[in-house]
């Protein structure tokens, strides 16, 4: 199980300690998404570096390759990847969304094809939690529905519905296993951007009951300020007790917005997936390594940064490795963009504990949106 502190509050935002049975999280906190147990590019060595103190893996991905039981076997998946600190694990409910030209969704479950090479695979409530307790999970998130934006009321509600009974079931399923196979569990709340629809959503799943609550359904074709809205919206309508998980969602400007609304926990595969398209954040904003401009120019990355990219290669040389389709440039890329996510979050942390976490976000925001790629 977890517990969670609140340690101090400005305004809506939030900073607070997770224990959980593998260690305590700083919140508010990004986690880096390992979907398959591995963050690409990243040794657990080097995550456990520069500070990462949460990490996420995918039921989907890991049940198709190398299945669960293999993973049991072989001690669980923080003994297989070598990481000892907290594993949250997504339901495989993005996948259902993600992966829905492969699936169909009924009451029971959703009946897949693998995505790999086509083997008939099913997904319940039931099976998501089954997965997930083998695999080993800290944090556990029920399997949920959710649509793509923007979609009508009918639509949203039929998803929202479903989504509280896969809840109750997952945590029924969860509650008969043993107690020490058990990790905390966690309800999505859905509703799209719909006010009512989240109210009713979150409601339901309150009166459930869980250890922790997602907002999900979010970043998913809807504009930026309506994602603002249903998060602002909806972060506080959920316990104050407990920790309010955004799914999925990963530029700072997002980051720091749902923070000031009271969101402690993040994830998003945005940074790694950038720095391996040359794409890389600064505090100046981001910059795009592969441009002719950084060719020649002997300046670090960002100038403030102590990560070890910024502190012992050049812009040039960084421009040098993608151009060249060099790995090392993915790992010096990769290390760079998690170092400045996880810095963001330690500063706003600071910021919220010395009363000036919304000077600090306009403050940052406004640096940080001025940059060019």
């Amino acid at each position: 199980m977890i517990q969670f502190q609140l340690q101090a509050q400005d305004g809506q935002a939030r900073a607070g300690v997770l224990t959980t049975r593998r260690g305590t999280v700083r919140t508010p906190v990004f986690m880096p998404v390992g979907t398959l147990g591995t963050v690409k590019g990243m040794t657990t060595g080097e995550l456990r570096d520069l500070g990462a103190e949460m990490i996420l893996g995918n039921t989907y991905h890991l049940h198709i390759r190398p299945g669960e039981k293999t993973v049991e076997k072989l001690g669980g998946l923080h003994k297989f990847m070598n990481w000892d600190g907290p594993i949250l694990t997504d339901s495989g409910g993005f996948q259902i969304f993600s992966l829905a030209a492969l699936g169909k969704v009924t009451e029971e479950g959703v009946n897949f094809q693998s995505h790999l090479d086509g083997t008939p695979l099913f997904l319940s409530p039931e099976k998501s939690m089954e997965i997930q307790r083998a695999l080993g999970s800290d944090v556990v998130m029920c399997l949920d529905e959710l649509v793509g934006l923007p979609a009508d009321d009918g639509k949203l509600e039929q998803a929202l519905a479903r989504t509280t009974r896969w809840a109750e079931r997952c945590k029924v399923a969860h509650n008969e296993a043993p107690e020490e196979t058990r990790g905390a569990l966690f309800g999505i709340v859905q509703g799209g951007t719909r006010d009512h629809l989240r109210q009713r959503s979150a409601e339901e799943l309150m009166a459930i009951g869980f250890d922790g609550y997602a907002i999900g359904g979010l970043s998913v074709g809807e504009p930026a300020e309506r994602m603002y809205e249903a998060v602002a919206f909806t972060a506080p309508l959920l316990p104050v007790d407990r920790p309010r998980y955004l799914m999925g969602t990963g530029e700072p400007e997002d980051l720091l917005t749902a923070i000031g609304h009271g969101v402690d926990m993040f994830d998003c595969v945005l940074p790694t997936r950038n720095a391996r398209n040359g794409s890389l954040y600064t505090r100046k904003g981001k910059v795009s390594i592969k441009q002719a401009r950084y060719k020649e120019d002997p300046a670090p990355l960002d100038p403030d940064c102590e990560c070890p990219t910024c502190q012992n290669y050049s812009r040039a040389y960084l421009s040098h490795l993608f151009r060249s389709g060099e790995i090392l440039s993915m790992r010096l890329n990769t290390y760079h963009n998690l170092y400045f996510y996880r810095w963001l979050m330690g500063e706003a942390r600071t910021a919220i504990e010395q009363g000036r976490f919304e000077a600090f976000s306009k403050a940052f925001l406004s640096g940080y949106q001025s940059g060019t790629e």
